[in-house]
């Protein structure tokens, strides 16, 4: 477990660490930068290193730990959907969340296929809140996915957005979470693909959550106060879109 400083999040808890990349969003993975750093400091739980997915049972009893209520990301780390992580290892992660209901799991992928598919084998107990990663129109596939499962609470985590997406279907979506890539080599985001979702989410009725810009220089507004480092709503790049903070949530949560 890990204090996490994602702004939709509290904590982290990664049963499962490792990954292996799979589309466009994954180019500049945070997770693997950061396997490499805690790898170097002997952290023992990444010694194998980032393309080695491995799971760790011993870490299945960590959130039963926790007494006071939670919002939890579950496998910063990875992605609790790899087809390297056994089916009856996701069933016991999920029966972890299913026994600790007073904690909120946000579980996020890339496979949306393999959520689809197990959906009907997994308990979907109110506090699970099940996510996909869309980074451009080509892989809008996984919001179709995702809206063919149980879960009681749907959202994507469209970012980074490197990309417009157009076919937006939030029928069945809860929650829009928006950022624009991060990092050395971040790709630049457009100010009109963060207004088309954002706007969608509005026609739709669907809570939007505007994480970051990336970068300062992509973002359109260079006065952004949210851009300098002291400020209380500090992002990366700043996080205004036309002046105001969009961090909406799909139940109403201290985060």
């Amino acid at each position: 477990m890990a204090t996490s400083t994602i702004e939709w999040t509290e904590l982290t808890w990664n049963p499962v660490t490792g990954c292996s990349k799979i589309s466009p969003g994954c180019k500049f993975c945070y997770a693997e930068t950061m396997t490499r750093r805690l790898k170097a400091m002997g952290v023992d739980k990444y010694k194998d290193g980032f393309k080695n997915v491995k799971t760790h049972p011993d870490t299945l009893n960590t959130p039963f730990t926790w007494r006071k209520p939670k919002v939890i990301f579950v496998n910063s780390m990875s992605d609790l959907f790899h087809p390297e992580v056994p089916t009856e290892f996701i069933k016991a992660v999920f029966a972890v969340m299913n026994q600790t209901p007073q904690h909120i799991y946000q579980v996020l992928t890339k496979r949306s296929e393999r959520v689809r598919e197990l959906s009907g084998q997994l308990n979907w107990t109110q506090n699970i809140w099940m996510g996909v990663s869309v980074e451009n129109e080509e892989f809008s596939f996984r919001i179709d996915d995702l809206s063919l499962t149980s879960a009681a609470v749907k959202f994507l985590s469209i970012e980074p957005l490197i990309g417009e997406v157009k076919t937006l279907n939030l029928k069945h979506i809860n929650w829009v979470i928006v950022g624009g890539e991060s990092g050395h080599k971040a790709r630049p985001v457009e100010k009109k693909w963060i207004d088309y979702v954002k706007d969608k989410c509005l026609e739709s009725n669907v809570p939007f959550f505007f994480k970051q810009w990336g970068k300062p220089k992509f973002n359109v507004n260079q006065l952004d106060p949210t851009i300098l480092p002291d400020h209380p709503k500090h992002a990366k790049g700043g996080c205004q879109l036309d002046g105001k903070i969009y961090r909406e949530m799909p139940v109403s949560l201290a985060v």
